[in-house]
C-alpha cells in the first residue's frame, strides 16, 4: 500500500518513519513551550518629592517605570514604580548602592547590564548633583534579563510625564541644560530564558 504526501507517492514504511521522527521531535517542542513564561509589569506606586533635595527609592521589590516633572528645581517630581511578575510570581529586586554624583546640567547614566533604575537623588539646581540607584532582578533564584534598550525622544524637563512601554522598565536617563533643557530616558524589555 502507498500513501500520498506532498504530491509524491511514497511507500507506507517511509511515511511511518517520517511520522515516528515527528513524534520524537514533539516532546522537545512541548518542553520549550513549557519553558515559555508570562511576564507582567504592573505599576503599583507613585510618590512626589521635591526635586532639589529629596532622595527617592522605590519600595522593596519595585523598579522605576515612569517619571513626571513640572517647573524648576523648586517644584515636585513624581516617580512611578512597578512590580514585575513572571508566571504570576513576583520578581525580587536586589537594590545596590547610590552611584557617584554627576552634574545634572550635562548628565547621562545607564544602569549596568540587566539592572533597572530603582532610585534617583538630586540636590540643587541644574548645577547641582544627581545620583542613581539600580537593582538586579531575580526570579526563582535566576537573574532576569533586560533586553532591547532604546532611548526615548527628547522631553522638556520642566513639563513632561513619561511611562515605560509594555513590559518595560527604566534603565537610564540623560539631561542637558536647565529646567528648559532636554531629558531622555532609556528603557528595557523584561525577558526570562528558562
Amino acid at each position: 500500500m502507498k500513501t500520498r504526501t506532498y504530491g509524491k507517492v511514497v511507500p507506507v514504511a517511509m511515511a511511518a518513519a517520517a511520522l515516528a521522527a515527528m513524534t520524537v521531535a514533539s516532546p522537545a517542542s512541548a518542553e520549550s513551550a513549557a519553558a515559555a513564561v508570562t511576564i507582567k509589569v504592573e505599576r503599583v506606586y507613585s510618590e512626589s518629592v521635591l526635586e532639589r533635595r529629596d532622595a527617592f527609592t522605590c519600595p522593596a521589590n519595585q523598579v522605576l517605570t515612569g517619571r513626571s516633572h513640572v517647573g524648576d528645581e523648586n517644584k515636585w517630581t513624581t516617580y512611578y514604580c512597578s512590580w514585575i511578575f513572571i508566571n504570576g510570581e513576583q520578581v525580587e529586586v536586589h537594590s545596590g548602592d547610590w552611584t557617584s554624583s554627576q552634574r545634572e546640567s550635562k548628565s547621562s547614566y545607564t544602569a549596568p547590564t540587566d539592572q533597572a533604575l530603582v532610585g534617583r537623588w538630586h540636590t540643587g539646581d541644574e548645577n547641582g548633583m544627581t545620583k542613581y540607584r539600580t537593582g538586579a532582578l531575580y526570579w526563582q533564584g535566576r537573574q532576569v534579563r533586560l533586553t532591547n534598550l532604546p532611548w526615548s525622544g527628547d522631553y522638556t524637563e520642566s513639563n513632561h510625564t513619561v511611562q515605560a512601554g509594555y513590559n518595560q522598565v527604566m534603565t537610564g536617563r540623560s539631561h542637558n541644560g536647565d529646567e528648559n533643557g532636554k531629558t531622555r530616558y532609556q528603557y528595557a524589555t523584561v525577558t526570562f530564558e528558562g
